[in-house]
């Protein structure tokens, strides 16, 4: 396998994105509260989705870092 550098921002992306995403569908979700009820609750389960994968590969990411 190769050795790369990333760069700060690919490190943050692979860290970080998922949840950035998350918060995306939330805002829009409560944005669209109450004026289109099918896109609202597939935008909340999308951040909920997305808020879950987030919070387990930052909890990964970060034991990977302990045991190094």
């Amino acid at each position: 396998m190769d050795s790369k550098r990333f760069s700060k921002l690919d490190r943050w992306r692979a860290k970080f994105g998922v949840l950035a995403i998350a918060l995306s569908c939330l805002l829009t979700a409560i944005n669209s509260w109450g004026q289109n009820w099918i896109l609202t609750s597939v935008l909340s389960l999308g951040a909920l989705v997305c808020g879950i994968i987030g919070f387990f590969d930052m909890k990964r990411t970060n034991e990977k870092e302990h045991t190094s």
